[in-house]
């Protein structure tokens, strides 16, 4: 359904930053998180900004409260414009608890779900139990997004535990390894309790990941999705991010908006 989109500008002007990557990419993913986006709002989204997105996440435990045909129209609608959708791992986590992990695999494989997110950000849960969902869901035929990072400050992880949770994760089979960021941004892992990003922590992950086109930030603000892009270019992994931020973060990404154009100004100057 989806062709390669085409604009009035697209001979006009070039973007300001280059190099971004388009469709289909392993780097620059945009996963957008939806919270209850009925099917109209659900299929405008993808109308104008399918080329934009990667991956849809129906979060948390959203999943359960939609009727049935339109959980399934979503799912399809989202399939038809060659986007990835997964349901959040808020609900795998509920699935390991009550001992229901393979009917949830076979409810989400039944629904049309292309990816399954497989996190502990609330849970504890074993290295042992992790990796064998990890291959159980491969196993099951979905693409596998795994999630580091505890969703309660209190529960902070140390960098150099995060760093081996996502080496195993990797080795074990995931595609991706989300670095947990909550819809907030707010009082976890990289970020402070006002979303800044916390410069030190970010180092120590970045120093030590070894596949980082394998990672995702989890990043809704726009000053952590701008801070990201500026360390990282614009091909960095970004999660997380709200349905109507999609097309102004991907003009965050080429240089088509102040907070980042002043960059390219700034390097022009110098040169």
């Amino acid at each position: 359904m989806l062709e390669k989109a085409t604009t009035t500008w697209k001979d006009v002007l070039e973007f300001p930053i280059r190099g971004r990557q388009q469709k289909p990419r392993q780097a620059g993913l945009t996963m957008v998180i939806d919270k209850g986006l009925g099917l109209t709002e659900f299929r405008d989204l993808l109308e104008v900004a399918a080329t934009y997105i990667d991956f849809i996440k129906l979060g948390f435990g959203t999943s359960v409260f939609y009727p049935a045909a339109i959980l399934r129209e979503k799912i399809r609608l989202a399939r038809s414009y060659n986007v990835d959708i997964f349901p959040g791992g808020t609900f795998f986590e509920v699935a390991v608890l009550q001992g229901r992990l393979n009917l949830y695999l076979q409810t989400a494989r039944d629904l049309g779900y292309t990816f399954i997110e497989i996190s502990d950000g609330t849970i504890d849960m074993s290295r042992t139990v992790r990796l064998a969902a990890v291959r159980q869901a491969r196993a099951a035929g979905f693409g596998v997004i795994t999630e580091v990072g505890k969703k309660d400050p209190r529960d902070a992880l140390s960098a150099a535990y995060l760093l081996n949770q996502i080496a195993g994760d990797q080795e074990a089979g995931a595609d991706y390894v989300i670095v947990e960021g909550r819809e907030s941004g707010q009082g976890v892992v990289i970020y402070d309790g006002r979303g800044a990003v916390k410069e030190d922590i970010l180092a120590s992950l970045l120093a030590g990941i070894k596949d980082p086109d394998r990672v995702i930030w989890e990043a809704p603000q726009k000053q952590q999705q701008q801070a990201l892009i500026m360390r990282l270019g614009p091909n960095v992994n970004l999660g997380n991010v709200q349905p109507g931020d999609v097309l102004a973060l991907e003009a965050l990404r080429v240089g088509l908006r102040g907070d980042t154009l002043r960059t390219t100004l700034k390097v022009a100057e110098v040169s």
